[in-house]
């Protein structure tokens, strides 16, 4: 695939991603999926969130110690968990209300500002990991490493604030 038709594919599903992510708080559940319990989607979000950042740090220090295949399979892990992660949790949204946090002001304030944090850092991580995996596929190694220093540290928050929302809500999850 080309560098330009890469882009543009980066940029569609950038677009498509957090588009859906949108739309799966704005439109109206779907009610029809009744029948099927949902309720441990949240759980098993965070699970693909932690295996993302276990598979990042792998990634990180394979990298460090130059070894490229390695580098490269723990990247593909990440991207898998959080393709799993991103089905998982459309189905979740699309289908569940939102929990609102009933924390004590103190824990409703960090709260928010971690999980305001981790969803503007979650709308920019999609193209700078889509970008960066293209870059790396492509043996474009100098532009890649100059988008990693970036997205790589944004790609471990997100995943371990993920974990750490799902840590805090989950007390006030319906049952």
């Amino acid at each position: 695939m080309s560098i330009k038709n890469y882009k543009t594919l980066t940029w569609i599903l950038t677009i498509a991603i957090n588009g859906l992510i949108a739309l799966s708080f704005f439109l109206p559940k779907f009610s029809s999926l009744k029948a099927y319990n949902f309720s441990v989607l949240p759980q098993l979000n965070a699970v693909l969130n932690g295996l993302t950042f276990i598979s990042l740090i792998f990634a990180l220090i394979a990298i460090k110690r130059k070894n490229m295949s390695i580098h490269k399979l723990f990247i593909f892990l990440a991207f898998s968990f959080t393709s799993f992660f991103l089905i998982s949790y459309l189905i979740y949204h699309f289908t569940t209300p939102s929990t609102k946090y009933s924390g004590s002001d103190l824990f409703r304030y960090i709260y928010y500002f971690i999980l305001l944090t981790h969803i503007l850092l979650a709308i920019i991580i999609v193209p700078l990991a889509l970008i960066s995996i293209g870059l790396g596929l492509n043996n474009k190694i100098v532009e890649h490493r100059k988008i990693t220093r970036w997205s790589m540290p944004i790609w471990l928050y997100v995943s371990l604030t993920g974990v750490i929302v799902y840590l805090m809500i989950s007390p006030f999850y319906l049952k």
